[in-house]
């Protein structure tokens, strides 16, 4: 965990959403599209500029601690586009002088070789969509690259850059237990100081959930996924990269800190199609959504000025609610005091001392509240019982 108490504050970060990918993944329900012909960069970025000064008017004032491009693949877009969007950035907003700049990247040899065009251009961390370390499985996930190519991607990103991630994902369909862990040990000797590890799920609306529903591809059973879950922490933890999130392993100070903005209930503007923010305004905690299609996003940006299409003033049973949702993912936990000041009453004191008797949460410190690890494993029921 980084070194410090997590306060009310926890800083104030910046979302930009490239949504466009050279194909869709069948696993991905993110906000991401295919198109035919070349992307107008130089038409997106003007839209970006007239959102980023919404957004500041909105938040002014704000000091910028990090800076996230995702997506889509982020990756797609020429260095010259991400200067654009974070010298916009930086003309709205201070920036910190240690802020963190992540951008998100597919690892094809021709994406790597942009990678000292980032640098240049403010990005000073990278997080690569490697997914798994096997072509077949690669093809099986749509993903267009080789395990060469992510290799090769990976050397380049750590002769660029300081600090760099990457992801896999596990709990694929016929992925044993020992072959996971073979592959894990493999992934983490080849890891920087940050990798994600994500338990593949059947999303609504994507092209496995088809498959799944016509039986073409089957999950792990309930006790397959746990044993994967439980081989997941045992082989990071000895190699020094311990779950400081659900599914986020770090060496000590190299935890994303955008994510832990959002983890810990922090304030953040989404910028571009399909973004979520989280803005602190003299009207109270705004909840924002943009318009998802990025042609339209675009249209109503250049005439209204932003993309705004959901906004909702978060009252304080949703704040609490929030926070607890997402600050339970934290291997740190939650200051049950900032759960009492956003919702107007504590925690249930019975609801607690009935879920460490049962293991599944600890007090640390004499105040902090987090789930042991066995009740990581079923967080979804430990959060609904503690909030209800």
């Amino acid at each position: 965990m980084a070194s410090g108490t997590p306060t009310s504050d926890p800083g104030f970060g910046v979302y930009v959403h490239w949504p466009f990918c050279l194909s869709k993944c069948p696993y991905c329900d993110f906000n991401s599209h295919v198109r035919a012909v070349a992307i107008d960069e130089e038409k997106f970025v003007e839209a970006f500029r007239r959102e980023i000064a919404h957004r500041a008017a909105l938040a002014p004032g704000r000091t910028v601690s990090s800076i996230f491009f995702g997506g889509g693949t982020p990756s797609l877009m020429k260095p010259s586009t991400v200067a654009a969007i974070l010298d916009a950035i930086g003309s709205s907003w201070s920036v910190a002088g240690d802020a963190e700049v992540t951008l998100e990247a597919n690892p094809t040899s021709v994406e790597a070789e942009r990678f000292a065009g980032y640098r240049a251009a403010g990005v000073n961390r990278v997080s690569l969509g490697v997914q798994a370390l096997n072509d077949r499985d690669l093809k099986a996930l749509g993903r267009m690259h080789s395990v060469d190519e992510a290799m090769a991607a990976l050397e380049i990103a750590a002769q660029h850059f300081s600090r760099f991630s990457y992801d896999l994902i596990y709990a694929r369909p016929g992925q044993s237990p020992e072959q996971w862990r073979e592959e894990l040990r493999e992934g983490l000797r080849r890891a920087g100081g940050h990798l994600s590890l994500y338990q593949l799920t059947i999303e609504p609306d994507t092209i496995f959930e088809r498959l799944y529903r016509a039986g073409k591809i089957a999950m792990p059973d309930e006790d397959t996924a746990r044993a994967l879950w439980d081989i997941t922490q045992e082989e990071t933890e000895r190699a020094g990269m311990p779950a400081y999130e659900v599914s986020n392993h770090a060496r000590p100070g190299e935890e994303s800190r955008h994510n832990l903005i959002y983890w810990r209930y922090g304030e953040y503007a989404g910028i571009g199609p399909g973004a979520h923010g989280r803005l602190l305004t003299p009207k109270g905690r705004l909840a924002q959504a943009t318009e998802k299609h990025p042609e339209m996003w675009s249209t109503i940006v250049m005439s209204d000025g932003h993309g705004i299409i959901e906004e909702e003033i978060l009252n304080a049973e949703a704040q609490a609610d929030e926070f607890l949702l997402i600050g339970m993912r934290l291997r740190e936990g939650i200051d049950p005091r900032r759960y009492e000041a956003l919702r107007g009453h504590p925690l249930s004191s019975a609801r607690i001392r009935s879920l460490r008797e049962d293991g599944m949460i600890e007090v640390t410190g004499g105040e902090r509240i987090r789930v042991t690890r066995e009740g990581m494993a079923v967080l979804d029921a430990v959060v609904a019982d503690l909030a209800s």
